[in-house]
């Protein structure tokens, strides 16, 4: 259980998380992933990173539960800063990642999707941002990376998801599989990736990375400011509280996506 680093090639890392039942990450756990993929990209012999993970589902987002338990604000704090430092890992990462995605795909799993190099995706996958659901806010700058603006509003304000299927057809997908062949596609597309000429995969990350037209780093700090507003008001705990306990379609458990 954690996050683990294998080489499943030579030039290629993957990183695997695994955070049973449903991969909702602690705060350590946001570090963690974050120092794994910083020392992935740092390693001269990597040219590609693969960002995977066990079990039903890609990533279900922070731990409610971890939050729910803390009388302080330690954890929400310590959550939204590594939320930050793990999303920026993915994007800076020397060299391209491309994640493996199964299941649904969640809050902070958007985060770290929507700053990978190119996603794979399950058959089974669905992507989206149930955070008016769990009193949070933030990831739209990522969710805005994988779809048009107003699907990207629609998905936001309804907490309702889009499958793989339906971001394939706005070309942030790269590829749809069954789940059985997920492992296999990603690899074929690491592999392709790795043939390159490792300095200039470096330094294609970086020139690419340099003319994007939002820095996502900025842009999702300013959405994490209106995340402590509505924590500091009362809101956010108000309904945080309700996580769970629902049954409308907004409001499933962790790791049950609403469409």
């Amino acid at each position: 259980m954690g996050v683990s680093t294998s080489s499943p090639e030579k030039g290629i890392s993957r990183i695997t998380v695994d955070f049973p039942p449903v991969n909702a990450l602690p705060v350590q756990g946001w570090y963690d992933l974050a120092d794994d993929l910083r020392a992935a990209g740092r390693d001269p012999g990597t040219r590609c990173v693969i960002l995977a993970a066990a079990g039903r589902g890609f990533n279900a987002g922070v731990d409610i539960k971890e939050l729910q338990h803390d009388p302080t604000h330690a954890s929400l704090i310590g959550a939204n800063h590594g939320c930050y430092e793990a999303f920026s890992a993915v994007y800076t990462c020397e060299v391209p990642v491309v994640a493996a995605v199964n299941g649904f795909c969640l809050g902070g799993g958007i985060g770290l999707v929507g700053n990978a190099d190119a996603i794979v995706a399950s058959d089974d996958a669905t992507f989206g941002l149930p955070e008016l659901d769990r009193g949070a806010l933030g990831a739209a700058t990522h969710l805005s990376r994988l779809v048009p603006q107003h699907l990207m509003r629609a998905l936001y304000f309804t907490s309702r998801t889009a499958t793989a299927a339906e971001l394939h057809a706005h070309g942030s997908v790269w590829k749809v599989v069954p789940p059985a062949e997920l492992e296999a596609a990603a690899l074929d597309l690491a592999r392709e990736i790795a043939q390159k000429d490792g300095t200039l995969l470096r330094l294609a990350k970086a020139a690419i990375n340099g003319i994007d037209p939002v820095d996502v780093h900025r842009s999702y700090r300013f959405e994490q400011g209106f995340t402590f507003e509505a924590n500091l008001s009362g809101i956010a705990d108000r309904v945080r509280d309700t996580f769970g306990t629902q049954s409308t379609p907004s409001t499933q458990t962790e790791g049950r996506p609403a469409r």
